[in-house]
């Protein structure tokens, strides 16, 4: 996994999926979005860690159209702008944070491994705005 920091786009798979985005014809990108986070909701085995970080990607995306989320400033994330997006989607956003965050997931099990806490912290700040959203 080739990352150089902690942020939702801080890792080559995830700044591969902003391209992807980018590619995409606006009126798709959110099907794009949406597909990425039902990928990780239920796994038939382990979470794969580059299908985890496209969905904290695309969580992230979702994220910064709700009230309270930040904006997507990095220069890894996607150049062109999102459409608004269906609010359907911060429901199964929270889902798939939690799968990545679960027992099965490669992508927690790397970050607990190297002892890093500033990672699950900003995925709890996702959440956070995520589930208020929701509601």
């Amino acid at each position: 996994m080739g990352t150089w920091d902690t942020g939702h786009f801080d890792n080559d798979t995830a700044a591969d999926f902003s391209g992807t985005v980018d590619d995409t014809p606006e009126n798709e990108r959110e099907a794009v979005i949406r597909e990425a986070l039902e990928a990780v909701i239920a796994p038939s085995d382990y979470l794969d860690s580059d299908d985890g970080a496209v969905a904290v990607a695309a969580a992230a995306l979702v994220a910064a159209q709700c009230p309270g989320g930040e904006p997507v400033t990095t220069a890894y994330g996607p150049d062109k702008p999102l459409p608004t997006l269906s609010t359907d989607l911060r429901p199964l956003a929270v889902k798939a944070l939690d799968a990545v965050l679960g027992e099965d997931s490669e992508l927690r099990e790397l970050w607990d491994e190297g002892g890093d806490e500033e990672w699950a912290a900003g995925i709890a700040r996702l959440r956070e705005v995520l589930v208020a959203a929701s509601g």
